[in-house]
């Protein structure tokens, strides 16, 4: 009996120490940074901004994107990485977001190891991933201090 309470104690921690972690990374994205705005304000901004450039081939393919994210997160990361894609249309003046302006955003605002499946959809629907080679060194893992400043100088190059 003694070690049914010692495995449910360290169960319990256990559990309580991953919903915590969760709980303040969503604090952490909710404090102000430089500019007085949070993480979580400009996404909702970006994507407010661009509600309504969306058309049904492009949700259909976040949806895609997102699928392989478990059921209780898919939500938190479709709605990251539309205000990411939304922050890259409305830095080019999109009028409406394209499958290239979708796939740029989904680069760069995902972690490496989720490039390995976007080459392999992409390898699926025969895109040609080489336009897109240049955004991949810009993705999550390999930001630097001054990433922003080198996003812009390749978007003027």
């Amino acid at each position: 009996m003694s070690y049914f309470i010692v495995i449910w104690g360290f169960l319990l921690i256990s559990l309580l120490a991953i919903g915590g972690f969760f709980m303040f990374r969503k604090f952490l994205k909710q404090l102000p940074k430089e500019d007085g705005k949070s993480d979580m304000y400009w996404q909702y901004y970006y994507i407010e901004k661009t509600k309504h450039m969306w058309n049904e081939p492009e949700l259909n393919l976040l949806n895609e994107l997102v699928a392989p994210v478990p059921e209780l997160f898919r939500d938190v990361a479709k709605q990251t990485i539309a205000g990411k894609i939304g922050e890259v249309a409305l830095a080019k003046n999109a009028e409406v977001i394209t499958q290239d302006i979708m796939i740029e955003g989904y680069i760069i605002g995902t972690p490496k190891r989720d490039h390995r499946f976007l080459r392999k959809l992409l390898k699926e629907k025969e895109i040609d991933v080489t336009p897109y080679e240049k955004y991949f060194h810009l993705s999550k893992k390999d930001y630097r201090d001054n990433w922003e400043q080198r996003y812009k100088q390749q978007q003027i190059k």
